[in-house]
């Protein structure tokens, strides 16, 4: 049996129904959840570091970065084959994106959460838990990246996003589907994971802005925004990347002020281009200095931002790595 290293962080995995308010919250430990699950024991032979008890909302990205040293440091022992992360569901596309781009190790990483808490009678966390357990055990997980796996679903942490607010089948690659499925213990792989990159960096800059755009949005926004003296910003843009004429003159208020400005889609699906060519399209953010992000969504393209800023605030250094 393989050796697994739990990290457990929190989120509604670790939860119950609280009598007083009624509503979920963090309560039970990495040993006292183990023990729902006796079937982990017999499948590999389980440690466990409790990170945490951290709702999804109450990550922050100085935490993430935090749990990235954490485990990188965990995953270069030998005695260690895997290790399976549990997170709240809310934050954990961009924890398991901001790991896949900071550990770089063929050893499987596995990022779970659970959609229903451990009180209620369809808990999906200890499912979720297992089928974590057998990706790890089966050899062809190695050199993936970090991996998303919730529902027998396996998605690269690269491509994946929520896409429901509580169904049990949220987590999703919109653009390019699964890497693959675990079915009764079977681990099916179909791809690999579209890109594999690594920023390294001692540190992460979370002063990074993310502003949605949306039908005859002005500058105000973006003024406040380089106002207030932020680093980077993050714009949702509609459709394949394109903004109403006074947002864009927003937009370029921040890029004078020598702030990078990273370009996705509001869409849930599909790349940024500069394909249009009226005021406002992307012909003229190209133009001005806006850095296309391909198919990176807000949070994603923010998590990315975050670390390249770790490493450089030079404008083509930063081109560069969202080029890459």
């Amino acid at each position: 049996m393989k050796n697994i290293l739990i990290v457990f962080t929190g989120g509604t995995f670790s939860m119950h129904i609280d009598e007083a308010t009624g509503g979920a919250v963090p309560h039970y430990h990495g040993n006292e959840l183990l023990d729902k699950i006796p079937d982990a024991n017999k499948i590999a032979k389980i440690s466990l570091f409790e990170y945490g008890m951290f709702p999804g909302p109450h990550m922050t990205p100085e935490k993430m970065f935090d749990l990235s040293k954490k485990i990188n440091s965990f995953v270069q022992d030998d005695n260690v084959d895997g290790i399976i992360v549990t997170h709240g569901t809310d934050t954990l596309e961009e924890t398991a994106y901001l790991l896949d781009l900071t550990i770089k190790i063929h050893k499987p990483i596995v990022v779970i959460g659970a959609m229903k808490t451990s009180t209620e009678p369809d808990w999906d966390g200890a499912k979720n838990l297992l089928d974590a357990i057998h990706i790890i055990n089966n050899d062809n997980s190695k050199n993936l990246g970090v991996l998303v796996c919730l529902n027998g679903e396996i998605n690269a942490a690269s491509e994946v996003t929520k896409t429901h607010t509580e169904d049990i089948e949220t987590f999703h690659s919109l653009d390019f589907g699964a890497l693959g499925f675990v079915d009764r213990g079977r681990v099916i792989f179909n791809r690999m994971p579209r890109k594999l990159e690594h920023i390294k960096t001692e540190k992460i800059n979370s002063n990074v802005d993310l502003i949605k755009v949306y039908a005859g949005m002005n500058e105000k926004f973006f003024r406040f925004s380089a106002d207030s003296g932020v680093d980077g910003v993050i714009v949702e843009a509609l459709g394949v990347g394109n903004v109403p004429p006074q947002a864009f003159e927003g937009i370029k208020y921040v890029l004078d002020k020598n702030i990078p400005v990273i370009l996705t889609s509001r869409c849930p699906a599909g790349e940024t281009l500069d394909i249009y060519s009226y005021p406002g399209a992307g012909k003229w953010l190209k133009k001005a200095g806006v850095i296309f992000s391909e198919y990176l969504n807000g949070q994603k393209a923010r998590i990315k931002l975050m670390l390249c800023l770790g490493v450089s605030k030079d404008k083509e250094a930063l081109q560069n790595f969202f080029r890459e």
